[in-house]
């Protein structure tokens, strides 16, 4: 152990820890859930902290060989080095205070080690003073919060939904010329191709990467600058201005500082911006997987018109049953991220007056959220979409029963002879054909044309 002080006293940390008096206070303070605040928003963090330092040595705030030794430091927690020094639990002081004083006792004790191992001269770098030069927690947290969901965003949910889309598009192509019978409200409809029905699974896909790359735009304000309240006290003039900008150039992404500090750090309307996005993608998924599965339901005493690839035996009991488990999977994906979405929106409502109070949460929540979600759409795509099979002889013949067929004669017969060569039709368990023909209502060759299902999809047919 060894003696460390902060503003409010002594106190006792274990040697092997590179963290100071106040964090210290903080692990002591919050044994509450084992929850830490995941590596992506720590390494963000160390980024911002490395932008500022850079910063600070342009305005003349910072000394180049102090800076130096900061940038370094926070650098290698920003490559992923040292996460183990962060180990304070989400539930916490809402502004993340803990969290960023942690972030800069590592730092300051990282920077005088590595100034020690070079034996650079110079006075010992303080977590204050230097790590946290022009800063707040109440405009650092905020900015790293938008600089990891972004940068998740953009680096792991993104891709994941692109080869969802690519795998979705390609079936679409595969299942064109398989004509199938549409089913709204899970009963009859009119004919489509399983073509189409793929068209419209990979929209859904298309637009759900819109959606997220939204949610990048919404978060790319950013509150560096403001310190404390939005007043941007003790920062110096253009800070926040360069800090964007050097974070912009290492990400690629168009970060900014906020037009308004005192929106920035009072509210969290963004947050609850990109959760409403991403609900519609969580809605977008599990409307597809719960399609797959009911169109993959059987095999004998279903839909069947899908073979969905077998994973894993799906029964202790019932020998060779296999289960739609993919799907099952990423429905409960969307159920728990659903969850912590609607805790990011109420999250957004808890702010008063110049801070909200609820800032690690809702990186955790957010970044859980994002985690989960794109690593159950790679697999869903891996181990479900693109191994899916179309049974073409179970479409044909369920298309071919159905009483909805009747639709495309309502032109000819009208709308209340047609229904009645349905009911008809259903109540003496005959065809439409069989019962059209018997009243003498048209030809055969006219009828057949009429009732072929590829000419009510819209599809022209083959030459």
């Amino acid at each position: 152990m060894r003696k460390t002080h902060d503003s409010m006293g002594e106190m006792a940390v274990d040697d092997a820890a590179l963290w100071g008096a106040s964090t210290q206070r903080a692990v002591l303070n919050f044994p509450i859930s084992g929850h830490v605040l995941p590596p992506a928003f720590i390494r963000a963090l160390a980024m911002v902290k490395a932008a500022a330092a850079k910063s600070n040595e342009t305005l003349g705030q910072l000394p180049a060989s102090i800076s130096r030794f900061i940038q370094a430091a926070a650098e290698e927690i920003a490559g992923g080095a040292y996460l183990a020094q962060f180990p304070l639990d989400i539930f916490q002081t809402g502004s993340g205070t803990s969290t960023n004083t942690n972030a800069n006792e590592v730092i300051a004790r990282l920077a005088n080690q590595l100034a020690a191992a070079q034996h650079a001269t110079l006075p010992p770098v303080h977590a204050n003073d230097e790590v946290n030069r022009g800063q707040s927690s109440n405009d650092v947290i905020p900015t790293a919060l938008h600089l990891s969901v972004a940068l998740a965003l953009h680096t792991d949910l993104a891709p994941a939904l692109a080869t969802l889309e690519g795998a979705l598009a390609e079936k679409s192509r595969v299942f064109a010329p398989i004509v199938k019978i549409g089913r709204t409200h899970l009963m009859d409809a009119t004919p489509l191709t399983l073509g189409q029905e793929f068209s419209g699974y990979a929209r859904q896909i298309s637009k759900a990467q819109a959606r997220v790359g939204r949610a990048v735009d919404a978060l790319c304000e950013l509150a560096i600058g403001g310190t404390a309240v939005g007043t941007g006290l003790n920062a110096a003039p253009g800070f926040g201005a360069l800090v964007c900008a050097e974070l912009a150039r290492r990400t690629g992404l168009p970060f900014r500082e906020a037009l308004n500090h005192f929106e920035a750090q009072a509210a969290r309307d963004d947050c609850v911006e990109v959760a409403g996005l991403l609900a519609a993608v969580v809605g977008s998924l599990t409307k597809i997987a719960n399609d797959l599965r009911l169109l993959g339901s059987g095999p004998r005493a279903g839909l069947g018109e899908l073979r969905l690839p077998a994973t894993q035996p799906g029964s202790s009991i019932m020998p060779g049953k296999t289960n739609p488990v993919m799907s099952e999977m990423l429905v409960q994906v969307g159920l728990y991220a659903q969850g912590l979405l609607q805790t990011v929106i109420a999250c957004g409502r808890e702010g008063q007056l110049e801070l909200n109070a609820t800032l690690p949460l809702l990186a955790y929540c957010l970044h859980d959220a994002i985690r989960c979600l794109a690593n159950g759409v790679r697999v869903f795509t891996a181990r479900c979409v693109t191994g899916i099979e179309a049974d073409a002889a179970q479409c044909a013949a369920l298309c071919a029963r159905s009483l909805m067929l009747v639709t495309a004669l309502t032109p000819i017969l009208g709308y209340d002879l047609a229904a009645d060569i349905a009911n008809t039709a259903l109540r003496e368990n005959l065809s439409l054909r069989e019962v059209v023909l018997a009243r003498g209502l048209m030809d055969a060759a006219t009828l057949d044309r009429v009732l072929d299902p590829l000419g009510m999809t819209g599809v022209e047919p083959p030459a």
